[in-house]
């Protein structure tokens, strides 16, 4: 979906806002803290009804104001979209084309982006969370029915983690069935996600390979690898063997929730060996490879939206990434003077206020 215009109302520090978007590149520049990343936050909402950084809804919301609305209007398949967002007391309520949502899943795949940000350096550096988090994302992306599949499995691990901590290291005849009900479904939906994780992994690093090549200027062997935290052919077995370790522990040690994404550049553990440029070179790399995976597979390319990335580049990596930016839609915001290799068709200026100036 092509993103024409966006109207906040006491979103974060928007009292009232209107601007127009372009095709191609938009560069939205000001001082630090005048609200830059507010705006890319603002469409990342209309994506997946969820705050890339981090943020609860209520913290969306202008202080003093009871509510928030995000509302966007573009164009799919020749058809003109709106969709809009409320956001207020921990809720958030969706319509398009004013027919009100009766599932926020049902706005999966309305409108698909891609978001860097200076933050994704944990992407690499931090524990594997947010490596799965980043898998599944892209899962969802490609196919919004993943979403059953990832909500499905954080419900059933919370009941069943509820059991074994009630169960205080020892599970009397009616817990140790209830707890064969929650193994099977476990199975179920972790093997379903398993299987799609790898499936995308095979896929992502020839793409992980050639973007962060290109970052880099030169060819790089690079490794990507899911890793089970369990063995053998299936989880059913693997959690029967891990009965009484889970017991003891009151909590699941085993299935899709544990599991790791191994990557390896030139040899090395990016996690602990590279250095930090690699590191958030590849961080980039790894979003510009699920970019472009979604737009091959769909025959449409989600919006980009790359947060303060300049200043997180070297001026030949960045330089890099501006000449080789993928087609579609792209905003970037800066801080700083746009370098030569960024050659924007629209230019979104913000004071020191966070008042916009001006549009070009």
């Amino acid at each position: 979906m092509q993103i024409d215009r966006l109207w906040l109302t006491d979103f974060r520090s928007y009292h009232r806002l209107e601007l127009s978007l372009t095709t191609g590149l938009t560069a939205i520049c000001g001082p630090n803290g005048v609200g830059k990343t507010n705006l890319l936050e603002a469409l990342g909402m209309l994506a997946t009804l969820k705050s890339f950084r981090g943020a609860p809804v209520d913290s969306l919301v202008r202080q003093g104001a009871e509510s928030a609305v995000v509302r966007a209007e573009g164009t799919r398949d020749d058809r003109e979209v709106l969709i809009e967002l409320e956001l207020a007391k921990g809720k958030t309520r969706a319509q398009v084309n004013r027919q009100r949502l009766r599932r926020t899943r049902d706005l999966l795949g309305a409108v698909r982006v891609t978001v860097f940000g200076p933050d994704d350096l944990a992407l690499i550096k931090d524990g594997p969370a947010l490596r799965r988090t980043y898998l599944d994302e892209i899962l969802v992306a490609l196919d919004p029915a993943a979403d059953r599949v990832v909500t499905d499995l954080d419900r059933i691990l919370r009941q069943r983690n509820a059991l074994l901590r009630q169960s205080h290291g020892r599970l009397d005849d009616a817990a140790a069935l209830t707890l064969d009900v929650w193994d099977a479904k476990l199975t179920s939906a972790g093997e379903e996600l398993t299987r799609r994780r790898e499936a995308l992994v095979e896929s992502l690093l020839p793409l992980i390979t050639d973007a962060y090549a290109m970052l880099a200027g030169a060819p790089t062997p690079l490794s990507a690898r899911y890793e089970r935290s369990w063995s053998g052919p299936g989880l059913a077995d693997a959690l029967v063997a891990g009965r009484d370790d889970d017991v003891r522990r009151g909590v699941t040690l085993l299935g899709p929730h544990r599991d790791e994404l191994r990557l390896g550049l030139g040899g090395l553990t990016t996690r602990t060996e590279a250095s930090q440029g690699e590191q958030r070179t590849l961080a980039l790399a790894l979003r510009l490879s699920g970019h472009r995976l979604v737009t091959d597979r769909l025959g449409e390319a989600p919006l980009l939206l790359l947060d303060d990335v300049l200043s997180e580049l070297d001026p030949r990596r960045a330089g890099a990434l501006l000449t080789n930016l993928p087609t579609g839609q792209s905003i970037i915001t800066s801080a700083s003077e746009l370098p030569p290799a960024a050659v924007p068709d629209q230019v979104l200026a913000l004071t020191a206020d966070g008042e916009l100036v001006g549009a070009g």
